[in-house]
């Protein structure tokens, strides 16, 4: 018997009507952990390869500053006017559009939710590389499995738990997908110091790799750039992590001590992955750390590598795929508040089992989801040109643009005074840099895809 629920009425509510919240310092940092250590470490040695043993360690610095700047502008736009007492925005949009107007929230809103689709293909893409090494290591295969049948598992397991109610579901994944992240970073950071030991000297040079031109060799810095830029790509679902935030303490604060420790951490890891591997294998570093034609030996530790690499990628897509799950749902149930297709959810009991809810179009809209993100991974399957492409797509708009315009008009910056030209400054910068990681991810997927 169908009954109809307001989701809301089935949990306890805080004091304005939403979602009780009971998320802490450690979850906030377990998922910044789980949304920031991505595929993007494992393709880190090869950008530090690009760029060389000056530019390469400096350019994740910059990287990691800029993210913390970002992160303090736009924790305090988590509530408005007030970033302390203010109403709650409990996303990106809902932010840009209290502050910037409807015409930029459209803008906001298209960058934000293409490039959650895109790195939930990125990492359908990541997870069918390392199943497809664990099986070439574990059968001692002379060549590499086709990576398409593991894509359709991956896709096979996402449809499954992307039926988690919502993000205030999924703390549990992400506690388990910061642990595996840890996990296989620890591995390529002791695989590569290893290796350095064993060879005796460190590779490597300032310039970085030689390529057979020095147009080949722009493109290939400019997409390492990219690459770095996916690196840090947790600034899109900044808001709807802080909305899991209980208070008080007030969560804009909160928020800028998880990020601080975080960041702190994943830099950490990124410099030590990076440049150990880089040293191991200097010009010839793969550009995935785990699966390249670096590490086989020893096979135990490499497949249990791949395979937190497979767990943690399993909780990176719910972060980043239910954002667009609860946008959808909502905008067609206020849409269409009468159908019984999206708003009524029908009880079920299993043996052995509490009883849940489902609802049909949450069913249907969900596993066309990850089909969709796993028929286009088939199609273009090249790890490191898409990580830069989307670390350039996303980087300047969703991490640096948006959250200094709402800075500004949160904070009543006036034109031309010194914080209004530092930060304006700032801003241009970064889209530059944006610019030519995307330039050269553009110009490494043409060239992927002549071969």
């Amino acid at each position: 018997m169908a009954v109809k629920h307001e989701l809301e009425n089935s949990l306890l509510l805080d004091d304005d009507g939403r979602t009780r919240r009971t998320g802490t310092l450690w979850s906030c940092i377990a998922h910044i952990i789980t949304a920031v250590i991505g595929s993007g470490v494992l393709s880190l040695a090869w950008s530090g390869a690009q760029l060389g043993w000056i530019a390469g360690p400096v350019a994740v610095l910059c990287f990691a500053i800029v993210t913390y700047v970002s992160v303090v502008l736009l924790s305090d736009c988590y509530r408005y006017p007030d970033p302390v007492t203010g109403t709650r925005n409990s996303s990106y949009m809902d932010a840009v559009r209290v502050n910037l107007g409807k015409t930029q929230t459209c803008l906001c809103g298209l960058f934000q939710y293409l490039f959650m689709y895109r790195i939930c293909t990125a990492y359908v893409i990541t997870t069918s590389t390392s199943m497809s090494h664990y099986l070439t290591t574990l059968h001692n295969a002379p060549c590499e499995y086709v990576d398409t049948p593991y894509m359709l598992i991956f896709g096979a397991v996402q449809i499954v738990t992307s039926q988690i109610s919502d993000f205030h579901s999924i703390e549990w994944l992400s506690v388990l997908a910061a642990i595996m992240s840890f996990a296989y970073s620890l591995i390529g950071f002791g695989l590569g110091l290893a290796t350095v030991i064993e060879n005796g000297m460190i590779k490597g040079s300032i310039t970085g790799a030689p390529a057979a031109t020095r147009a080949k060799k722009l493109w290939l810095v400019f997409e390492a750039l990219g690459d770095i830029a996916c690196a840090y790509p947790y600034a899109l679902i900044l808001l709807e992590i802080q909305d899991t935030l209980k208070s008080p303490p007030p969560e804009n604060k909160t928020m800028k001590k998880a990020s601080m420790i975080a960041l702190f951490l994943t830099t950490l890891f990124y410099l030590f992955c990076g440049c150990f591997v880089y040293a191991a294998f200097g010009n010839n570093t793969p550009g995935n750390l785990l699966t390249g034609l670096g590490f086989y030996e020893p096979y135990w530790l490499i497949d249990f590598a791949n395979a937190c690499i497979v767990l943690h990628l399993v909780g990176g897509y719910q972060l980043f795929s239910q954002p667009v799950f609860t946008f959808v749902e909502r905008w067609s149930s206020k849409k269409f508040p009468n159908s019984g297709f999206l708003n009524n959810f029908y009880s079920i009991k299993l043996p052995l089992l509490p009883s849940f809810h489902i609802n049909i179009f949450r069913i249907c809209f969900r596993t066309a989801y990850v089909v969709s993100t796993t028929v286009i991974a088939t199609v273009f399957p090249y790890f490191n040109q898409v990580l830069g492409l989307l670390g350039a797509l996303n980087f300047w708009p969703l991490a640096i643009y948006f959250p200094v315009e709402m800075y500004f008009v949160q904070n009543k910056i006036e034109a031309w005074t010194r914080k209004w030209v530092v930060l304006r400054t700032f801003s241009f910068v970064c889209f530059l840099v944006s610019i030519v990681g995307l330039i050269g991810s553009i110009e490494g997927i043409v060239s992927a895809k002549s071969m």
